[in-house]
């Protein structure tokens, strides 16, 4: 089984993207991890593409593509699986803002209920409109983030921290976090090795 074109581009410069970024040393072997699960192809998704009222912010953050090269493939990428993706809401639990549930929207491109559907790898994108702030959460899978816009991100009970477009971060297994954006929307990219 081979994936369609416009999927293996993504993942492609998703990795590239990943690895020319990378800071904390705990992502690189979890990045290696979803590399070498990705070599096999797994079912695809079969949900109906859909978008969230937020979606329409996102042909606007798309054409802010960064000049940096790993950066403009990985929103080149974006902009053409872009049709195809699957746009839900969480919901919250009290540590989000009033705006949040109209004003977010997370995509799993690789995944469950993914593009490609599988889980041992959860690859997807989050969308904030402007002043929403994400509620804490946790899970078991590590995960690292790769910050596409301006936004702020906390973790492990710390500060608030903005990583800055094409920063990077690790979140370790059942820790909580948590992102918002200020006054633009914001787009991330994450990754998990389950």
């Amino acid at each position: 089984m081979t994936r369609a074109g416009d999927l293996q581009d993504f993942i492609d410069a998703t990795l590239a993207a990943l690895e020319a970024h990378l800071t904390a040393a705990e992502s690189r072997p979890s990045v290696a991890r979803i590399r070498a699960a990705l070599e096999d192809v797994s079912d695809r998704g079969a949900d109906t593409p859909r978008e969230q009222p937020v979606c329409a912010l996102l042909p606007g953050m798309l054409a802010r593509r960064p000049a940096e090269p790993a950066l403009a493939a990985l929103f080149d990428a974006i902009a053409a699986l872009a049709p195809r993706l699957v746009w839900r809401t969480r919901p919250g639990n009290g540590s989000e803002n009033a705006n949040f549930e109209d004003g977010h929207a997370n995509a799993m491109v690789v995944g469950p209920g993914g593009v490609e559907h599988r889980h041992d790898v959860w690859i997807g994108l989050s969308l904030l409109a402007p002043e929403v702030r994400y509620p804490d959460h946790d899970h078991a899978p590590e995960e690292t983030y790769l910050v596409l816009s301006e936004g702020e991100f906390r973790k492990d009970g710390g500060d608030w921290f903005a990583p800055g477009v094409g920063g990077s971060f690790y979140v370790r297994p059942n820790a909580v976090h948590a992102m918002r954006s200020g006054g633009t929307p914001l787009l991330a990219l994450w990754a998990l090795a389950a």
